[in-house]
Protein backbone atom coordinates (compact mmCIF):
# COMPACT_ATOMS: atom_id res chain seq x y z
CA UNK A 1 0.00 0.00 0.00
CA UNK A 2 2.12 2.94 -1.33
CA UNK A 3 -0.59 6.50 -1.58
CA UNK A 4 -1.28 8.25 1.37
CA UNK A 5 -4.87 10.54 0.46
CA UNK A 6 -4.74 14.16 0.29
CA UNK A 7 -6.45 13.84 3.78
CA UNK A 8 -2.98 12.60 5.52
CA UNK A 9 -0.83 14.34 3.14
CA UNK A 10 -2.42 18.01 4.72
CA UNK A 11 -2.11 17.03 8.23
CA UNK A 12 1.78 15.55 7.95
CA UNK A 13 2.61 18.94 5.85
CA UNK A 14 0.68 20.89 8.66
CA UNK A 15 1.99 19.11 11.99
CA UNK A 16 6.25 19.15 10.24
CA UNK A 17 6.00 22.81 8.85
CA UNK A 18 3.58 24.32 10.98
CA UNK A 19 3.23 23.09 13.98
CA UNK A 20 -0.40 22.43 13.80
CA UNK A 21 -0.94 19.81 16.38
CA UNK A 22 -2.54 16.24 15.04
CA UNK A 23 -3.74 13.31 17.39
CA UNK A 24 -3.25 10.07 15.61
CA UNK A 25 -5.95 7.99 15.36
CA UNK A 26 -6.53 5.51 18.07
CA UNK A 27 -7.97 2.32 15.88
CA UNK A 28 -7.40 2.07 12.42
CA UNK A 29 -9.52 -0.10 10.00
CA UNK A 30 -8.85 -1.68 6.60
CA UNK A 31 -11.48 -0.96 4.11
CA UNK A 32 -11.76 -2.64 0.54
CA UNK A 33 -12.61 -1.44 -2.60
CA UNK A 34 -14.43 -2.67 -6.08
CA UNK A 35 -13.69 0.93 -7.72
CA UNK A 36 -10.34 2.23 -5.90
CA UNK A 37 -10.60 5.72 -4.21
CA UNK A 38 -8.92 8.77 -5.67
CA UNK A 39 -6.17 10.83 -3.35
CA UNK A 40 -8.79 12.88 -2.11
CA UNK A 41 -11.14 9.98 -0.79
CA UNK A 42 -13.50 9.98 -3.28
CA UNK A 43 -14.41 8.26 -6.17
CA UNK A 44 -14.05 4.64 -4.87
CA UNK A 45 -16.55 2.08 -4.32
CA UNK A 46 -16.40 0.66 -0.59
CA UNK A 47 -17.28 -3.31 -0.51
CA UNK A 48 -20.34 -3.89 0.47
CA UNK A 49 -22.55 -7.50 0.79
CA UNK A 50 -23.94 -9.60 3.34
CA UNK A 51 -20.87 -9.52 6.49
CA UNK A 52 -18.92 -7.21 4.94
CA UNK A 53 -17.64 -4.75 7.56
CA UNK A 54 -14.17 -2.44 7.81
CA UNK A 55 -11.95 -4.81 9.87
CA UNK A 56 -9.09 -3.67 12.63
CA UNK A 57 -5.12 -3.58 11.92
CA UNK A 58 -2.50 -3.04 14.23
CA UNK A 59 0.54 -1.57 11.92
CA UNK A 60 4.29 -1.79 13.04
CA UNK A 61 6.76 0.75 11.76
CA UNK A 62 10.38 0.25 11.32
CA UNK A 63 12.54 2.44 9.07
CA UNK A 64 10.88 3.86 6.23
CA UNK A 65 8.06 1.05 5.95
CA UNK A 66 4.43 0.44 8.03
CA UNK A 67 3.19 -3.13 7.88
CA UNK A 68 0.34 -5.29 9.52
CA UNK A 69 1.95 -6.44 12.40
CA UNK A 70 -0.63 -9.38 12.56
CA UNK A 71 -3.63 -11.04 9.88
CA UNK A 72 -6.04 -8.78 9.07
CA UNK A 73 -9.26 -11.55 8.22
CA UNK A 74 -12.34 -9.90 6.74
CA UNK A 75 -15.53 -12.27 8.15
CA UNK A 76 -17.18 -14.98 6.06
CA UNK A 77 -19.19 -13.21 2.89
CA UNK A 78 -22.94 -14.01 3.00
CA UNK A 79 -23.14 -12.93 -0.55
CA UNK A 80 -21.28 -11.51 -3.28
CA UNK A 81 -18.89 -8.70 -2.54
CA UNK A 82 -17.54 -8.28 -6.30
CA UNK A 83 -14.08 -8.56 -7.30
CA UNK A 84 -11.73 -6.30 -4.48
CA UNK A 85 -9.53 -4.02 -6.67
CA UNK A 86 -8.01 -2.07 -3.88
CA UNK A 87 -7.57 -1.86 0.10
CA UNK A 88 -7.36 1.24 2.30
CA UNK A 89 -7.29 2.13 5.52
CA UNK A 90 -9.71 4.63 7.61
CA UNK A 91 -9.40 6.20 10.89
CA UNK A 92 -12.86 4.88 11.34
CA UNK A 93 -14.87 1.94 11.32
CA UNK A 94 -17.41 3.38 8.95
CA UNK A 95 -17.32 7.05 7.15
CA UNK A 96 -14.25 8.19 8.53
CA UNK A 97 -11.15 9.71 6.73
CA UNK A 98 -9.39 7.60 4.55
CA UNK A 99 -5.39 7.60 5.45
CA UNK A 100 -3.42 5.38 2.80
CA UNK A 101 -4.39 3.35 -0.11
CA UNK A 102 -3.68 1.29 -2.89
CA UNK A 103 -4.37 -1.33 -5.90
CA UNK A 104 -4.18 -4.80 -4.99
CA UNK A 105 -1.25 -6.34 -6.51
CA UNK A 106 -4.05 -9.11 -8.11
CA UNK A 107 -7.80 -8.38 -8.11
CA UNK A 108 -10.25 -11.01 -6.08
CA UNK A 109 -13.38 -11.79 -6.54
CA UNK A 110 -15.12 -12.93 -3.25
CA UNK A 111 -18.65 -14.55 -3.73
CA UNK A 112 -20.98 -15.84 -0.88
CA UNK A 113 -18.69 -18.52 1.42
CA UNK A 114 -15.48 -16.80 0.73
CA UNK A 115 -13.03 -14.88 3.21
CA UNK A 116 -10.39 -11.98 1.97
CA UNK A 117 -7.59 -12.10 4.47
CA UNK A 118 -4.26 -10.33 4.43
CA UNK A 119 -1.27 -11.81 5.70
CA UNK A 120 0.65 -10.42 8.11
CA UNK A 121 3.18 -8.07 6.57
CA UNK A 122 1.60 -8.03 3.52
CA UNK A 123 0.18 -4.70 3.82
CA UNK A 124 2.74 -1.99 3.60
CA UNK A 125 2.63 1.50 3.85
CA UNK A 126 5.79 3.44 2.63
CA UNK A 127 7.41 6.57 1.47
CA UNK A 128 9.84 7.16 -0.73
Amino acid sequence: MAGFSDYLENKVLAYVFSGTAFSQPGTKYVALFTTAPGDDGTGGTECSGTGYARQTVTLTTSGSATTNSGAVEFPTAGSSWGTIVAAGVYDASTSGNLLAFNNLTASKTIGSGDVFRINAGDLDITLD
